[in-house]
């Protein structure tokens, strides 16, 4: 069987044991999410023991615990070493206190709305040899792959739960830019429900708190039949989903209804 120390990747344990999935989430109930199928495979491959203890508020000896009916062999040797050490991407090993801007979104996600404008006209102001901190609640995932995108590495460091650090370093000045939210448009939304009605999967992600209503989403789209439409319950226009969607040939259709709620009409385009 597999020997696991603080390094291996929550992805390399799931693989190895169909019961691994629950033996995880057993040890702290901040790992349902993993669950989500969209969700785990984007965090799984990329959080180690000693990564995943401290968002859980648990220790990885936890994780050994649960792990060791199932026939895991487990490396204490390395837990506290692995623990204590933190592989930094470049810019972050000569990072002074003065490069830093920092943005905290926490009180903008506790109030409803998203922060995807603000971080944006943040990011625009950055300048070269300077590095943007955002403080969230959680990683935040789709900021990362959109920035990314745009030319930016990034580095996320959990200090405890609820409480993660994400920095951006803008590799080239003159060459990245960040688009403000993508426009959005109902145009044809009575027409292309008409055409869908008898092939309309309906979901409501109004509930649920980020990233979860982005993953729900995609995980849907994935079995969704060719000559089928998404027909999405939200809260707000969901700007990171929209750069995704248009990635994964889907198209889409926007209808604000009112403040707090917007149907999202979704399908293969």
């Amino acid at each position: 069987m597999m020997m696991i120390n603080a390094n291996t990747k929550i992805a390399a344990i799931l693989k190895q044991h169909p019961a691994a999935l629950d033996a995880v989430i057993a040890v702290s109930s901040k790992f349902e999410k993993l669950r989500n199928p969209i969700l785990r495979k984007v965090m799984a491959g990329r959080t180690s023991l000693a990564m995943a203890a401290k968002v859980g508020g648990c220790t990885v000896e936890d994780f050994f615990m649960k792990l060791k009916p199932l026939g895991f062999e487990t490396d204490m040797v390395t837990v506290i070493a692995a623990e204590e050490k933190k592989v930094l991407p470049a810019f972050m090993t000569s990072l002074k206190n003065e490069q830093i801007i920092e943005l905290d979104v926490r009180p903008v996600i506790a109030s409803g709305k998203d922060p995807l404008n603000i971080i944006v006209q943040k990011v625009k102001t950055i300048q070269k040899g300077q590095v943007l901190k955002i403080i969230n609640s959680f990683e935040p995932i789709p900021l990362i792959a959109l920035l990314e995108k745009q030319g930016f590495v990034s580095y996320a460091d959990t200090i405890q739960p609820d409480w993660v650090e994400t920095y951006f370093y803008k590799i080239n000045a003159a060459e990245t830019t960040v688009k403000d939210s993508p426009a959005v448009s109902n145009e044809g939304w009575d027409i292309l429900l008409k055409q869908f009605e008898n092939h309309i999967k309906t979901i409501d992600v109004r509930h649920l708190e980020m990233p979860g209503p982005m993953m729900t989403i995609l995980e849907s789209l994935e079995t969704l039949p060719a000559d089928a439409a998404l027909y999405v319950y939200h809260k707000r226009i969901p700007v990171f989903l929209l750069p995704e969607l248009a990635e994964r040939k889907f198209g889409y259709r926007i209808k604000e209804i009112s403040d707090g709620e917007v149907h999202l009409l979704i399908f293969k385009d």
